[in-house]
């Protein structure tokens, strides 16, 4: 089993629901952001690129890919990050990690994951979303586990269950009868720096 995500970039209008559903579902600190909204465009947020009229602007979401065949796996000392078997889900275990930042350096996806550099830091004097999500710990990686708590109830990561474009599909890519495997099946698709032989399950819709 292989749980991915396949995100449709003509239905997504980048308004950042995705991103803060992970956010707040996830009790992430005031500075930090595990699902990222960037602008394929202009040099700023939310600008097009070209010359009127002949303009274009679109959005990509960026998290951790779920590789099939994960390099940030291979490096870490300690097994702190771990393919989970039930669901594929490249997982993070914050009692194992020694901050050393090794799949970091590993991971050609920029931006991905987080160091902690200090305690986590809140607008808020008490704790959002999931009560089953771990707290996080100064002196770790942490990153996008695609709710996997969740998962294993059988719901959908927050991302997807908040997208009010249903651009995001979820499901078992190794399953052809699956929603996610016919829709791929049924459109054009790409991953991200798939030259690098990760094999992500993150699939873009074009």
């Amino acid at each position: 089993m292989q749980y991915a995500l396949a995100i449709d970039t003509k239905r997504c209008i980048g308004c950042n629901t995705c991103a803060v559903a992970c956010k707040i579902e996830n009790n992430l600190p005031d500075t930090m952001w595990w699902n990222r909204v960037l602008t394929v465009g202009g040099d700023h947020t939310d600008t097009p690129q070209g010359s009127f009229p002949h303009l274009s602007m679109s959005y990509i979401t960026l998290s951790c890919q779920h590789c099939k065949n994960p390099a940030c796996t291979k490096v870490c000392p300690v097994g702190a990050t771990y393919k989970d078997s039930e669901t594929g889900i490249v997982m993070q275990d914050y009692k194992k990690c020694i901050g050393c930042r090794y799949c970091m350096a590993a991971c050609p996806y920029n931006g991905v994951r987080n160091f902690n550099w200090r305690e986590p830091e809140y607008t808020f004097d008490f704790s959002q979303g999931s009560e089953d999500v771990p707290s996080l710990v100064k002196g770790t990686v942490s990153k996008c586990i695609l709710c996997n708590h969740r998962v294993k109830k059988g719901l959908e990561p927050a991302c997807v269950a908040a997208c009010p474009e249903r651009a995001r599909t979820f499901g078992d890519i190794d399953d052809p009868n699956s929603a996610i495997s016919k829709l791929l099946a049924s459109r054009s698709n790409y991953q991200l720096l798939d030259e690098k032989g990760t094999n992500p399950s993150v699939r873009f819709l074009s």
